[in-house]
């Protein structure tokens, strides 16, 4: 009798663990079903609020300077740094054209192969809302570029900082010169906008000096501006 009991509890342990497996093995096949038949996640779409301001905003071109008052009717720009190379690459047929006052020229340095002719010239006379000089234009800038250049040669125009070289571009273009680049970043470069930086306010930015371009205080009578004498500018 007991031999028959016992073997009856041992029926229904085995019993008791099959379906405990089978249980098992259920739960994990209908865990893994529910794995593979999970969507995968969508990729994220742009709202129509930031599709319609990436269309709004144009793609900057390489090269462009940021600044709109150093843009040019021609399109050309280079560096200090840039103009620098091509220079280098092509002596006898790149010009480099100061067209800062003769008192940068001479005074704050230049470059040493540009010609200086100034598109405009100091007044002494002081301007209160801009705290600088009042500037005049040079009404035979024209005329003085062309006794120097072609109009077909190619020429980097560069002033202190790329605005006087944008307009100077646009006078020189209307003339019929095509080739002129403007060297947007000029020769003492862009003033230090961040005001935590030691060197806020000055020009220290970029431009032909601070990028460590030669440049000279020697003065060339065949280069510099000399309007009652032997000079580019005569």
């Amino acid at each position: 009798m007991k031999k028959v009991e016992q073997e009856d509890e041992n029926m229904s342990r085995r019993i008791t663990l099959y379906l405990f497996c089978c249980l098992l093995t259920l739960t994990v096949a209908v865990s893994l079903l529910a794995q593979t038949q999970t969507p995968a996640a969508a990729a994220p779409t742009a709202s129509p609020e930031k599709k319609a301001s990436e269309a709004a905003t144009p793609e900057k071109k390489p090269g462009v300077p940021e600044d709109p008052k150093k843009h040019t009717s021609l399109g050309l720009y280079a560096t200090a740094r840039e103009a620098y190379d091509m220079w280098q690459k092509d002596k006898d047929k790149i010009k480099i054209l100061d067209c800062r006052t003769p008192e940068e020229y001479a005074f704050v340095g230049h470059a040493p192969m540009a010609v200086n002719i100034p598109s405009q010239f100091m007044t002494y006379r002081w301007n209160p809302e801009k705290k600088d000089y009042v500037m005049k234009d040079n009404a035979k800038f024209v005329e003085q570029v062309k006794k120097v250049f072609k109009p077909t040669d190619t020429v980097l125009i560069m002033c202190r900082s790329g605005h006087r070289s944008a307009a100077s571009v646009e006078r020189l273009a209307k003339a019929g010169f095509k080739n002129l680049y403007n060297i947007h970043d000029g020769f003492e470069g862009d003033k230090v906008r961040d005001k935590n930086d030691p060197n806020y306010g000055k020009r220290m930015k970029n431009g032909w000096r601070y990028t460590g371009l030669p440049w000279t205080y020697d003065l060339d009578p065949n280069l510099m501006y000399l309007p009652y004498g032997k000079g580019k500018g005569k």
